[in-house]
């Protein structure tokens, strides 16, 4: 299978796992926690490849590790333990603002490239970060025009969806200082065609837990 097939293969069932979870609260928990825990392990890995033998660094880093996933996972959690039904399109609307993030970043950073972003990471330029910024304004706008009934933000859509994107880029690069400082390209290979599971949310787990901050200030 060639290496375009996997990641479409890959995404086809990510997918369908995102959307199976999302059917029911207990689901979307037990969904979480292993997604968490996987990441927990994969960021803790990262850490042992930068400071080897240094137990010292090791111990805050994996205490560092805890504290950044757990306020990913928990921020989720207490916001959706009540109305599950409506506030999950919260999160798919930051979901969707990220993803297109993502996506925007890469397809326009290989179609335009430029000038590069950061050393942090190489493959980062411009053009790719402007291209985040366009296509998570379009795709989130038309989300939300779609689901405004069940998205209540008291604050200007465009200024919260471009802070949004900002936190998923920062986020990314965070992750691929880290990766670029182990000297490792993937931060695993548990998706084929893509890596770990921390390659593929690097973004979200620090632009979604602002996001709900920011929805429940301004609702």
């Amino acid at each position: 299978m060639s290496e375009i097939n996997k990641r479409i293969f890959t995404s086809f069932f990510l997918l369908l796992i995102i959307f199976f979870s999302f059917l029911n609260y207990k689901i979307f928990t037990v969904f979480l926690f292993i997604l968490s825990f996987i990441t927990l392990c994969e960021l803790n890995n990262i850490f042992k490849k930068i400071y080897k033998k240094k137990l010292l660094f090791q111990s805050m880093s994996i205490f560092f590790s805890i504290l950044y996933i757990s306020y990913f996972t928990l921020t989720i959690i207490l916001f959706l333990s009540e109305k599950f039904i409506i506030d999950k399109f919260m999160i798919l609307f930051l979901l969707i603002i990220c993803i297109s993030t993502d996506i925007g970043g890469y397809v326009f950073g290989k179609l335009i490239g430029g000038k590069k972003l950061t050393t942090i990471s190489p493959n980062k330029t411009y053009s790719g970060s402007l291209g985040s910024f366009f296509l998570s304004l379009i795709v989130g706008y038309l989300f939300y025009q779609i689901q405004n009934n069940l998205i209540l933000i008291n604050i200007n859509i465009f200024i919260f969806i471009i802070l949004i994107s900002l936190m998923s880029q920062i986020g990314d690069l965070l992750i691929s200082f880290l990766k670029r400082k182990a000297e490792i390209k993937d931060t695993g290979s548990i998706l084929p065609g893509h890596g770990g599971i921390l390659d593929r949310i690097d973004g979200i787990l620090l632009a979604v837990p602002i996001g709900l901050i920011l929805i429940n200030v301004y609702s």
